[in-house]
């Protein structure tokens, strides 16, 4: 077949595996980062651990991304979570299983990794060009920003690893939707995923708890019944357990107008035993200690009980008890897109083929985020990205071979 020119539009996981795949057969890869280094938002994901996988069993694991887990399956196939893990171990980066079945490296950083995939890619000849910035497509090529001014920058194949909508600071700004929906690519709304919500906190409540974590307690909404921890914020909730949650209560918030996320706040102790220690403790204590002696609440949870509450003084044992083990948080609205850790949304896999193209544009691919996917955290996000880069260096490949 020959050496091809292939230009890949973006240095993410996604993107920077595609170069990998395709410089490795014998192609002329040009990685076009716009930001002033590849990798930022892997960077940013190394800051808590790099959490790069999950452990769990693979057929599990392939249910983990909703609606487009059949659509996603044959590119996780290509490159399974063990898959991943061999290859970073090759990079020199070796990982451990945590206590909840995540996966992260050993020296729990990202940048050891990187450096060393940039290192494979420049000894494979991939180029990678920083500051470049594509804009639009021409009948010629791509219109590409550099810091000599535009360029017009031709292609064998091209393909498109821009990421979602989420951290817009590095780098995955969605600037790519109006120019792929200009020519005609079908693209779902983006949508914040991963995301902390807005509550009508009291006042008084922020002042005292922002920043408070909540822990030992189980979540409820239409995703299950998920324990775990969150963090109390100025504006709401955020943390792992609204995250588990929160595809849930986005499409509630925007099928019904409203949404709830319902904790139980002692999920070791049932609502009979509840009631009965609560009413042990005698109409002379103080809420404050029938509470604490009684049902084991004190500092943010007996706060939470406060906060959601009303007319307090009203409610039997029983009802206090009902209302510790399924207390109502009412959600205002998703975080901003710009917060979350990641987002929904993106180009259709109707609007794609089997080999990742885009149907509406010929000899164009795309991979990563910028896919219509979403996943929870735990290592999902970031084994789709790097197997779509693959899936879709593949489906290049191939198409490169039938042109010949």
């Amino acid at each position: 077949m020959g050496e091809k020119r292939i230009g890949i539009v973006g240095g993410g996981p996604a993107g920077l595996m595609a170069a990998e795949v395709l410089s490795a057969r014998g192609h002329a890869v040009t990685v076009l980062e716009a930001m002033p280094t590849i990798g930022r938002k892997f960077l940013l994901a190394g800051k808590s651990g790099l959490n790069i996988t999950h452990s769990e069993p693979y057929a599990q694991f392939a249910t983990r991304f909703g609606a487009a887990s059949a659509s996603l399956r044959a590119a996780l196939d290509g490159f399974t979570p063990d898959a991943l893990r061999a290859w970073a171990e090759e990079l020199g980066t070796e990982t451990f299983v945590g206590s909840s079945g995540r996966v992260f490296p050993i020296v729990m950083k990202a940048s050891p990794l990187l450096r060393a995939w940039r290192a494979r890619l420049e000894r494979q000849g991939v180029d990678i060009r920083i500051r470049h910035r594509w804009t639009d497509f021409s009948e010629d090529g791509l219109r590409v920003e550099t810091p000599d001014g535009e360029r017009i920058m031709a292609f064998d194949a091209v393909l498109l690893a821009l990421g979602g909508a989420s951290w817009p600071r590095l780098g995955s700004d969605a600037s790519w939707v109006d120019p792929l929906g200009r020519r005609g690519v079908d693209i779902a709304r983006l949508r914040p995923a991963n995301c902390g919500f807005d509550v009508a906190w009291s006042a008084f409540f922020i002042e005292k708890f922002a920043g408070a974590p909540v822990k030992g307690v189980t979540a409820r909404s239409a995703a299950g019944t998920i324990p775990g921890e969150f963090v109390v914020s100025r504006n709401g909730i955020e943390g792992s357990l609204v995250y588990a949650h929160a595809a849930a209560l986005r499409d509630d918030l925007e099928e019904n107008g409203a949404a709830t996320l319902i904790l139980d706040l002692a999920p070791g102790r049932s609502a009979e035993r509840l009631a009965a220690d609560f009413a042990r403790q005698g109409g002379k204590a103080s809420f404050s200690t029938r509470l604490r002696k009684g049902m084991g609440l004190d500092g943010v949870k007996a706060a939470l009980v406060r906060e959601c509450l009303v007319d307090l003084p009203g409610l039997t044992p029983q009802a206090m008890a009902a209302a510790v083990k399924a207390l109502q948080v009412p959600l205002l609205r998703p975080r901003p897109i710009a917060e979350a850790i990641s987002s929904a949304g993106g180009v259709r896999f109707t609007a794609i083929g089997e080999d990742y193209g885009l149907t509406a544009l010929p000899g164009v691919f795309a991979a990563g985020e910028m896919l219509d996917w979403e996943a929870p955290t735990g290592g999902y996000l970031l084994t789709a990205c790097f197997a779509t880069g693959r899936a879709a260096a593949d489906g290049i490949d191939r198409w490169l071979s039938r042109k010949v």
